[in-house]
């Protein structure tokens, strides 16, 4: 890498921070991106709505609005703005595959989503066909579902976050205390190694990736120890999101008991989203701010893991020097809830409820399309031989174990705090 390059490295939060209220601006004040037509029926709809010219002019316009924002944002984290720009427009085209699937009225009926798509065409891809690394490089999951989240406080107000927050506070404490011992005696009872054992924990009872990759670098853990958990995660992550609002529909869960559920549960911020948007607008709200007052709880994490690891556990003299302070708790905070918040705080006080109205199916949009991105890179980049090329099953047993754990005493949480 260049000096040039290592010179621009902002923290991937800060940037998603940056770009999301880039993309509100260019909403509030330059202009505002028009929404692109994807309802259909038949072939004739198809030919006449979704592949008229005005209607690809659109979808092409957005793919330069897209790969413009995309490219700010992988330059100022540092990676190679060249990979992303071969790489993105085969994500793109994917993506805009998914929606036109979901655009079927029939399969409207059936309640499946654009993110299902992307990410079933994602998973195909991706287990199918060796992808060559600058492409996999190339991929910005946690980027492109990060403004997405920026761009979902434009939608939810203020007061709803106070009400639910505190609610979603509580549920957290309690869900990632318990979660975390449960899964940490688990994985000590079935002898998995040290540093598994605190990644595992992490991810199960916090936020999945992000929180293992934040415990990883409070005890300098293994990179393919993470990368293993990181597969746990994401592959995990599919079956919940997809079956876990098919439940709460049979069960007849109250919406907001059953946002609260998966917000809690399911450890990827993309997932909570994309299954939040199965079940409803208020699932939805609900489960993305309950899964950030979890997401607030990482800093505390990171730092008290990484005191128990320096000073009561770990020998090695390399994690011994590296003394926590109390700067752990805001280098591991998710600074991308930051943006997620002044969002919020900007279009619930600053913003008339007219422009709001205005902006609304805009920005909706452009939010859906972070997300449906997210979930096709999501399905590129996961491969399911990743969980049986580890040589001990018995992680993968502590992780699962305490995932059913983890859902049912969040179900109950869930229940005892948000029931109307």
């Amino acid at each position: 890498m260049s000096t040039s390059t290592k010179q621009y490295n902002l923290h991937e939060d800060w940037t998603v921070v940056i770009l999301g209220f880039l993309i509100i601006g260019i909403s509030l004040f330059i202009f505002l991106p028009q929404v692109p037509v994807f309802k259909w029926t038949n072939g004739t709809d198809l030919i006449t709505n979704v592949f008229d010219i005005k209607n690809i002019k659109i979808i092409g316009f957005q793919f330069f609005y897209f790969i413009a924002i995309g490219v700010i944002g992988i330059f100022l984290v540092g990676k190679s703005v060249k990979n992303f720009i071969f790489g993105f427009p085969v994500v793109y085209v994917l993506t805009i595959l998914a929606l036109i699937i979901a655009g079927n009225t029939e399969v409207k009926a059936l309640n499946l989503e654009a993110v299902i798509f992307s990410l079933a065409i994602g998973l195909i891809i991706g287990n199918f066909f060796k992808l060559p690394e600058w492409f996999r490089s190339a991929l910005s999951t946690e980027l492109f579902v990060k403004i997405g989240l920026v761009l979902l406080g434009t939608s939810v107000i203020f007061s709803d976050i106070l009400k639910a927050g505190s609610l979603g506070l509580i549920q957290a404490l309690v869900v990632v205390l318990s979660v975390w011992y449960f899964a940490f005696w688990l994985c000590r009872k079935l002898k998995v190694d040290n540093e598994l054992t605190m990644m595992i924990s992490s991810a199960v009872s916090i936020c999945g990736v992000s929180a293992a990759i934040a415990t990883s670098g409070a005890i300098k853990g293994d990179s393919k120890k993470l990368s293993y958990v990181i597969s746990m995660v994401l592959v995990t992550a599919i079956p919940m999101m997809i079956f876990m609002p098919i439940i709460a529909s049979h069960f007849n869960f109250p919406e907001e008991v059953t946002g609260a559920w998966l917000g809690g549960s399911i450890d990827t911020s993309g997932a909570v989203v994309a299954s939040g948007t199965l079940v409803g607008e208020t699932a939805l709200k609900i489960s993305t701010i309950v899964k950030f007052s979890q997401n607030v709880l990482l800093g505390l994490a990171a730092f008290a893991i990484s005191v128990y690891w320096t000073y009561t556990h770990n020998q090695s003299s390399e994690v011994r020097e590296s003394k926590p302070t109390l700067g752990v708790i805001w280098e591991r905070f998710p600074k991308f809830v930051i943006g997620f918040i002044a969002a919020s705080i900007v279009f619930s006080f600053f913003v008339a409820p007219e422009t709001r109205d205005e902006l609304k199916e805009s920005l909706k949009n452009l939010q859906g399309l972070w997300f449906a991105l997210t979930f096709t890179s999501i399905g590129l980049e996961t491969n399911f031989k990743d969980l049986l090329q580890h040589n001990s099953r018995k992680p993968l047993i502590a992780f699962l174990i305490a995932q059913f754990f983890n859902i049912f005493i969040t179900l109950i949480i869930a229940f005892l705090l948000f029931k109307p």
